[in-house]
């Protein structure tokens, strides 16, 4: 009869014998470890940086609903320590002077603020959402790229943080609110193309919230062109997805407290010694 493995050396086995399953598993085995992991450590500090769907307004009830306001309630949940989140949004801002809606919208633009806004802050973890004003305004999508590009670069070589580009999501009022009314939906799909390549040129992360709302106008505030609290919640979750899928240092809290369970321990010994389960057999169903 073998001992009782010590509960001690339960969490060495359980990772030893998960490295081992993994490197020896079939093809879907092999593709998950050769998926990129953005950030193994918890984040420290998040800084998002974007219009009034960043800043929010009075589409929601306060801001706990605005979607950066979720996405950080969610990490924090999973987190061992709750991250610094500093939220950059002011609403009818546009990437830059170059875009048309510039003179209108009176409000600083990304270009010129990203530096005090975000690089003096040195995040870890840093979410740029911009692209809508810009597409209502009529911007050209390769002027917009040019300047959304020189934030991303400069960020990036400056901070060195995890980059989520969240794209342009569904709405309805693109008829309303000049000189914010030259968009369309297909204006929508051209810049959310845009910014595919941006985080595709700049190995960043992409949210698409886009497709995550799947073009359900009951998720748009009666005014047509935020996202209510509803739309809200969508678009945090799927940042998050994207967040949980590339970046193992949000796992560590939950690794770390399933990693010495009696469920794990039974688990592991099953799988470590090659224990077949009670009621199963390697000649079960043969004649």
């Amino acid at each position: 009869m073998k001992k009782p493995f010590a509960i001690g050396s339960t969490v060495l086995i359980a990772t030893a014998t998960f490295l081992c399953l993994v490197a020896q598993g079939e093809t879907e085995g092999a593709k998950r470890m050769e998926r990129k992991d953005y950030s193994a450590k918890p984040f420290k500090r998040m800084v998002i940086l974007g219009e009034s769907t960043v800043e929010g307004g009075g589409w929601v009830n306060n801001n706990s609903e605005r979607y950066a306001d979720i996405l950080v309630e969610l990490i924090n949940s999973y987190q061992e320590e709750p991250m610094e989140y500093i939220n950059q949004g002011i609403g009818a801002s546009v990437i830059s002077p170059k875009s048309p809606g510039y003179e209108a919208s009176r409000k600083p633009s990304a270009i010129e603020r990203y530096k005090e806004a975000v690089i003096a802050q040195n995040p870890d973890l840093f979410v740029l959402a911009y692209g809508l004003n810009d597409m209502r305004a009529g911007m050209d999508p390769d002027a917009f790229k040019e300047e959304m590009a020189k934030i991303i670069r400069d960020v990036k070589a400056t901070c060195h943080p995890v980059i989520v580009l969240v794209n342009v999501y569904h709405m309805t009022a693109f008829n309303s609110y000049p000189p914010f009314d030259k968009g369309s939906s297909n204006d929508t799909n051209v810049y959310n193309g845009i910014i595919r390549e941006l985080a595709e040129e700049n190995d960043c992360l992409l949210a698409d919230v886009w497709e995550a709302e799947g073009q359900a106008d009951w998720l748009i505030n009666p005014d047509g062109v935020h996202a209510n609290a509803l739309g809200n919640r969508l678009i945090a979750n799927r940042i998050f997805e994207v967040l949980a899928q590339n970046c193992s240092g949000l796992s560590v809290k939950i690794q770390k407290r399933d990693a010495d369970t009696k469920w794990v321990r039974d688990t592991t010994r099953i799988r470590y010694q090659k224990i077949e389960p009670v009621g199963e057999s390697k000649n079960d169903g043969a004649k």
